[in-house]
């Protein structure tokens, strides 16, 4: 109730009584219909008496559908006093709702009445109207299909009645059977019907929206009579029953004892119990003797069996299958064919070792009907001797043993408690023909591996598969290995004992009719691995703009597809490049790079599985070499005038070298011949005088002093072609004009060569103290480049030395181009230092 806010719970409750009771009897609910079919209009209206008091004239009725508000209702006032408010519902679109009427009271909504109203279906038909004749109940059982559901309460009644002429006249009625509720069958007691006599029967279902009546069937009981299933039994073992072939069973069956005067034929279904094989179906079985002999059963295999019977030859119905039994079928000797396989080894000239394995074929005969298997062998020349023990007596698929080289067969059975099978002659063939070729493999899934080869020639009659797990595992882990018989083919397809992620070495022997080929192996994965990792890189070299790098290129891994190496490597703005390379490569460098900047690099080793990257390799790449360059050009260039500067000092400084570049030789026009003396004379100089006007005259190269021997000079000669008449016959000093080579000690020389032209000739002794004296010759060649012409003879004086080495004034001799004058008088040889001649001290 609306409106009550925080009233306690007891007064709300007071209050609801006491106005249900003061409004008790003042208004209700009509209806047009209380059930529709769902989604039709309904129309309601809810009157207000006039013996209400409590009610105001002013009131307006509300209605509710559930707890939504419903508006538009149409509000009325009738003559005879009483208020009626009505309202239609377009859809109702529910199966089951509550449709309310109130008055305003005390703040709130007080309900007048309440009407139910349900939507829904008229009944379908039934269908599939059955019945059969339960001989345990003594019943007849019928049953039907109801159809869809109607959302309204709905009854369903099972109808029938005795006829005698096919149900086409009613004769006697039977009360109807209804079934409880939410039920489709219904039992008619055996008291209200006659046993081989004819019934009509039919269902009506109904409900308020109408009703509707299944088709007629038309039935004897005893026609639809089902009878339960017999009780399936092994037949025990005894002295009067013959016991089982290999591969049969023995069976017995008890019939349903409320059956026993009905005449009835039976079915037995079987299957293995083990795996999920469909069921066998033997039938009909005998209804008189209750056994049979089941056969075409797998030796000594578990089979699970169920039976079922029906009424016949007359008209009944299946009873259902019956508990299942297990029982196992006897033995029998294994009926296979082995395949054999072998490996030798050459222990010593005398024995070889022999691997023998063999396969049951088909391989499904060899569910538990073999015990174990006998290798045996009959050594040459001993027929009718004891024969040895067998070489082997196992459960296993394989054996090995030593025989002597001469031996080249053995026997191989199969053996069970029934006996063996039939004997497997196994010869060992030499390898001696052609090997398959081109032997390849290829995956096909995780666990499968597709081999192909070119077949060898001649075409062999079959071959030999085995594979493994390949290296690291021991050569002599266990192989699987199978025979193919068709020497045609090339490949096959291997299934057994593969697994992902597994090395696996497969070997083919192609066999002949006497010999086999050699093997050839080769190895695979049937789903590879990606490389572990990846190789390190390492930097060879670095410069500016470009990187040598170098790594350990993986060693290729059996049965894996070739590597390749990929070389990742970020410039400093976040640009990545890449460069895939071959599993040969170890090096690779990095072009175009920026000088003086950080680049991160790694490694990526990858193959058809997968991938793995090396550590990252971060490298920064050298400055530009311009600067440096500029740095070494100018520390060169600085060096080169460091050198210079040292070599101009050192000839600046030296006199030898200067004089050489330039004679210490006044300018006479510029300067005072008196004042000017050199500062240092060497012993032994070479002068180097530029020509000062003519460039084709020879200049003075050398002035060299010479020691006189212990003589008195001779008289000068006139008539010498030196031109130095009347002097001694030893010369101190000479001044060679020309080439520097051709210096001559001769006291004469000829005029008449250009290269050589004598000006003048210092003459003095070691041992006097006297002044020296000089010889003048004239000359057409300029004594200083020209710059004065040579002096007369009356601008000197004149002297010649007297025995006791005084000076004495020399006579002109006007017909000789010589005259004769003290070194002073010239003052151009003031500056010649003559060393070990005291005896001129003019100089």
């Amino acid at each position: 109730m609306v409106g009550l806010g925080t009233w306690s719970l007891t007064r709300a409750v007071l209050i609801i009584l006491l106005l249900s009771r003061s409004l008790e009897g003042c208004g209700y609910i009509n209806l047009s219909t209380p059930v529709v079919h769902l989604g039709d209009a309904i129309t309601a209206s809810c009157i207000i008496s006039q013996n209400c008091g409590y009610l105001d004239s002013e009131s307006q009725i509300v209605w509710r559908l559930g707890e939504e508000l419903l508006p538009g209702g149409r509000q009325q006032r009738l003559p005879d006093g009483t208020q009626e408010s009505t309202i239609t519902l377009p859809h109702l679109n529910d199966s089951l709702a509550f449709l309310s009427c109130s008055l305003p009271w005390s703040k709130g909504l007080q309900i007048l009445d309440v009407a139910e109203l349900r939507a829904g279906y008229p009944p379908a038909t039934p269908s599939n109207l059955s019945c059969l004749m339960n001989l345990t109940t003594e019943s007849l059982i019928c049953q039907w299909e109801p159809g869809p559901d109607t959302h309204l309460p709905t009854n369903y009644t099972l109808k029938s009645f005795k006829s005698l002429n096919n149900c086409q006249v009613q004769e006697e009625a039977i009360p109807d059977c209804i079934p409880e509720d939410g039920q489709s069958h219904c039992s008619i007691p055996r008291q209200h019907m006659r046993l081989y006599q004819a019934m009509g029967i039919w269902v009506q279902a109904e409900n308020v929206l109408g009703s509707r009546k299944s088709l007629q069937l038309c039935l004897d009981p005893m026609d639809v009579v089902k009878v339960e299933p017999s009780t399936l039994r092994a037949l025990d073992p005894s002295p009067k029953v013959t016991p089982p072939q290999p591969g049969c069973l023995l069976l017995h069956w008890e019939p349903w004892k409320p059956s026993l005067h009905i005449e009835q034929k039976c079915e037995l279904r079987y299957r293995p119990q083990l795996g999920e094989a469909s069921w066998a179906l033997v039938g009909p079985l005998p209804s008189k003797s209750f056994q049979h002999e089941l056969c075409g059963l797998l030796p000594f295999t578990a089979y699970t069996l169920q039976m079922r019977c029906i009424r016949w030859p007359l008209s009944g119905l299946w009873s259902d299958w019956g508990p299942s039994l297990v029982l196992t079928s006897s033995k029998q000797p294994p009926n296979v064919t082995l395949e054999t396989w072998w490996r030798q080894r050459q222990l010593n000239s005398s024995t070889v070792d022999v691997q023998l394995f063999w396969k049951p074929m088909p391989p499904e005969e060899d569910s538990k009907q073999i015990q174990g298997y006998l290798v045996s062998w009959e050594p040459s020349g001993q027929a009718g001797a004891v024969p040895p023990p067998p070489l082997c007596n196992t459960t296993e698929l394989n054996c090995t043993f030593n025989l002597p080289s001469e031996v080249q067969e053995v026997v191989l059975v199969a053996y069970n408690t029934a006996g063996t099978s039939q004997p497997t002659l196994v010869i060992f063939l030499e390898h001696r023909g052609p090997p398959v070729g081109s032997l390849h493999t290829m995956a096909r899934d995780p666990h499968s591996l597709w081999v192909n080869w070119e077949p060898p020639s001649p075409q062999p009659r079959g071959y030999v598969i085995e594979w493994g797990l390949g290296p690291p595992s021991p050569s002599g882990s266990h192989k699987t290995w199978k025979m193919e018989h068709n020497g045609s083919i090339t490949g096959t397809l291997l299934q057994e004992n593969i697994r992902p992620f597994q090395l696996y070495e497969i070997t083919v022997t192609p066999l002949y009719q006497d010999t086999m080929g050699s093997s050839q192996h080769t190895y695979a994965y049937s789903q590879e691995t990606g490389p572990l990792n990846a190789p390190e890189l390492h930097i060879n070299q670095i410069g500016n703009n470009w990187a040598c790098l170098e790594w350990v290129p993986q060693a290729p891994e059996l049965g894996k597809s070739p590597l390749t190496y990929t070389i990742f490597w970020t410039n400093p703005i976040g640009q990545s490049f890449s460069i895939t390379l071959n599993a040969s490569s170890h090096e690779y460098v990095l072009h175009n790079l920026e000088p003086a900047s950080l680049y991160h690099i790694h490694l990526m080793a990858a193959n058809q599985a997968g991938a793995a990257n090396s550590t990252v390799l971060t490298l920064k790449t050298i400055a530009s070499e311009e600067p440096e360059l500029h740095v070494i050009l100018i520390l060169l260039g600085l060096l080169v005038l460091l050198i210079c500067f040292c070599v101009t000092a050192w000839l600046c400084c030296r006199p030898s070298r200067k004089n050489s570049l330039w004679p210490s030789v006044p300018d006479p026009a510029h300067s005072s011949l008196g004042s000017w003396v050199p500062t240092t004379t060497a012993v032994e100089e070479i002068y180097r005088l530029p020509s000062l006007r003519d460039p084709s005259m020879p200049t003075i190269t050398n002035i060299t002093v010479l020691e006189e021997e212990e003589k008195k000079p001779g008289p000068c000669e006139s008539n010498d072609s030196s031109g130095t008449c009347g002097l001694p016959t030893l010369v101190q000093a000479y001044v060679l004009q020309g080439d520097q080579t051709a210096l001559s000690i001769q006291p004469q020389s000829q005029s008449g060569n250009s290269d050589q032209v004598l000006y003048g000739k210092v003459l003095g002794s070691s041992t006097g103290p006297g002044p020296g004296y000089y010889i003048r010759c004239d000359s057409t060649q300029p004594l200083l480049g020209g710059l004065t012409p040579s002096p007369k003879s009356y601008e000197n004086l004149w002297f010649q030395a007297s025995p006791l080495r005084t000076p004495e004034p020399l006579v002109p001799n006007h017909e000789d181009d010589c005259v004769f004058g003290p070194l002073l008088d010239f003052p151009l040889l003031q500056g010649l230092q003559v060393h070990g001649v005291e005896g001129l001290g003019g100089f």
